[in-house]
């Protein structure tokens, strides 16, 4: 099968949309399949095969996001090159667009990933004057409608696509993650590297840097954590636009010697953090799946966040970790969880392992390769019956007029 994917997001860009894909791609490829990646442009992106970027400029409220100008018939022409069987694109704007044309254009079955809760970022443009959730809501419907099949990551994220109005059939398919093996020697190396000591409890928060992550709260209440654990340290992982605001932040509070950032890490190298850790935290409450706690989980993490349906169906037991409900209560919520259940976590891993059997990249890209294969054949199905449809439609539109002009 030759499948062509359209984001807008890619690497080097650091999301989980971005991983995603990139994870997606490869299992596709071992399993036999080919796949073309249609992106944008991007001033730090490196030549990589299969992967045709297409001109872009920034995006209005994320700089470091980027919409595509132009570029669909050259996605067309490169589409037909490589005789592509299905498109897939994973958003509804600019790739997705014309992903839309590359697949009327190409008479093929068009299948939708959709990642984002956007309700929670329109205050981003222009101060949530210029779009409204019912906007969000019609968007979406027509999008989605207009499909073989939408894929959507969670529970949470199909029951939102529901209360939307959205028809078409609706396929819960959790991102996978690659399972590394713990590595404790690994652990310890970057642990010493980062100046940890064997009696500090790591807390770490992994993600963009970006006002929706939340990330003032884990700051803001880190102090109540330290009065009950003084060997409590905080790693803060990535980069973003909130950087020089949340380091600020770090040292008006004088926590400087407990908390430290790191720069953006190689996706490869992103294991080793989650492994060097005792905890992993994240207060954002925009999560449509959150990546990142499943890769904690993966890598033998307890998670610490805010409880919505789809992290109820990952934190399950002790050894999983802890659900707040109001983010007042985030610091309270690890100082216990640390107090009563990080011992017990560090030697209970069976619920731990049951998640991580349900998360391999395999899983994932079979799910996926299923959607395809159901899209084809609906769509062949519906190529064979159309001329047959169309004139039954005919022959009803027929009878109902002629029903009118007798009661007439």
């Amino acid at each position: 099968m030759q499948i062509g994917i359209f984001t807008d997001t890619y690497f080097p860009q650091v999301s989980g949309v971005a991983t995603s894909i990139s994870m997606l791609k490869s299992e596709l490829e071992r399993l036999g399949h080919g796949v073309i990646i249609f992106t944008t442009t991007d001033p730090n992106a490196t030549y990589e095969t299969n992967v045709i970027r297409l001109p872009s400029i920034p995006f209005v409220a994320f700089h470091d996001r980027r919409v595509a100008i132009s570029g669909a018939n050259r996605a067309l022409k490169i589409a037909k090159e490589y005789q592509l069987d299905i498109v897939h694109t994973q958003t509804e704007f600019s790739l997705g667009l014309i992903g839309r044309y590359v697949a009327n254009k190409l008479d093929i079955p068009l299948v939708h990933t959709y990642h984002t809760m956007y309700e929670r970022y329109l205050h981003y443009i222009a101060q949530g004057k210029l779009l409204k959730p019912e906007h969000v809501r019609k968007l979406s419907r027509f999008y989605c409608d207009r499909t073989f099949g939408v894929i959507v990551p969670s529970e949470l994220t199909k029951k939102t696509l529901e209360s939307y109005g959205v028809k078409q059939q609706i396929f819960v398919i959790p991102t996978g993650v690659p399972l590394p093996a713990y590595d404790v020697e690994k652990r310890q190396e970057l642990r010493t590297q980062l100046g940890y000591t064997d009696d500090d409890i790591v807390l770490l928060s992994l993600s963009r840097l970006s006002s929706e992550k939340n990330i003032d709260t884990i700051i803001r209440q880190f102090p109540t954590i330290q009065a009950i654990h003084p060997s409590v340290k905080l790693l803060v992982v990535g980069d973003g636009p909130d950087r020089d605001r949340l380091q600020k932040m770090v040292a008006d509070e004088h926590l400087t010697s407990v908390v430290q950032f790191t720069l953006e890490i190689p996706n490869k190298e992103v294991y080793r953090y989650y492994q060097a850790s005792d905890l992993y935290v994240n207060t954002s409450d925009s999560e449509t799946q959150g990546l990142t706690y499943i890769e904690a989980i993966a890598n033998e993490l307890p998670v610490i966040a805010k409880k919505n349906t789809y992290l109820e169906t990952i934190v399950t037991a002790r050894e999983c970790g802890r659900l707040f409900e109001f983010s007042d209560s985030f610091g309270v919520t690890v100082a216990q969880y640390i107090t009563e259940d990080l011992a017990y976590a560090k030697t209970h891993h069976d619920a731990r392992d049951a998640i991580r059997e349900s998360i391999s990249v395999e899983k994932f890209g079979k799910s996926v390769l299923e959607v395809y294969q159901q899209s084809i054949r609906n769509h062949q199905w519906f190529e064979e019956h159309e001329e047959g449809m169309l004139e039954a439609q005919k022959e009803l539109f027929l009878k109902l007029i002629q029903t009118g002009r007798k009661k007439k």
